[in-house]
């Protein structure tokens, strides 16, 4: 087992214990995601950025992100609400293809600040989506998620209200989260392979977090299955209003 997870270090160029560490976090990340709706991506993110340089944390994280994301969505198919899944695709492209240049002059510690704000009334204030939302508008979801993921990385924080609000029950929310970040995630590795970036080097370790990612989506399924839908509503809010704070304390300092 060791020589096993020598061989991911050398290959990936990096430490023993940061390959541990990646593995452990790949399982509990997904678990998290599964069983609560989101949170576990964020978490992945933040460990890859301590162990890979930049240039390559985005990529990678993107392609371990859909390995994640669409095996929750394969897993729950059933419950994934496949009417807004067309509009999203389309409003994805279109915010992909123009959205750097609508805002490659935006600041991104204000557009930090908007979002968090967003986030916090979105979850926090009363029926604020549910009698404002159609099928239509996830195309105009799929625009602002494309270009928002340019300068604040997971858009699953901002894309999570407009699933709620449109979701029958939490598993639909858990489903629907998943196929969506499955679209935006695809695009973004594609984007990357287009400009160049080789994945090749680092193939047996995103197999190995994907893989680990998986049983972690099928134990964190198994919570969501008995966990009430007041106490998941509960926990998603709670998650949501932590990773807004961290918008928002991220935009200041």
């Amino acid at each position: 087992m060791r020589t096993f997870f020598e061989y991911l270090a050398t290959g990936s160029g990096i430490e023993l214990w940061e390959v541990v560490a990646l593995c452990i976090v790949s399982f509990l990340g997904s678990f998290i995601t599964a069983a609560f709706g989101l949170g576990g991506g964020t978490l992945n993110l933040a460990t890859m950025a301590l162990i890979f340089s930049p240039a390559i944390l985005i990529p990678i994280h993107g392609v371990v992100q859909l390995g994640s994301n669409f095996g929750r969505a394969i897993l729950m198919h059933k419950s994934v609400n496949i009417e807004i899944i067309p509009l999203f695709i389309l409003g994805t492209i279109i915010g992909a293809l123009v959205g750097g240049n609508l805002v490659v002059e935006l600041p991104t510690h204000a557009l930090q600040m908007v979002l968090a704000v967003f986030i916090l009334y979105s979850v926090w204030a009363p029926d604020f989506l549910a009698n404002r939302l159609s099928k239509i508008s996830f195309l105009t979801v799929g625009v602002f998620g494309a270009i928002i993921t340019m300068f604040v990385g997971a858009t699953g924080p901002v894309i999570t209200p407009f699933v709620i609000a449109t979701s029958k029950g939490r598993k639909q929310v858990v489903g629907t989260h998943a196929a969506l970040m499955s679209i935006q995630h695809t695009f973004k590795i594609l984007v990357f392979g287009f400009i160049g970036f080789s994945f090749i080097q680092y193939i047996p370790i995103i197999l190995v977090l994907t893989i680990l990612g998986l049983l972690g989506t099928f134990a964190g399924k198994q919570t969501l299955n008995w966990i009430s839908e007041g106490i998941f509503s509960v926990l998603l809010r709670v998650i949501l209003t932590v990773m807004a704070l961290k918008l928002a304390v991220g935009s200041i300092f």
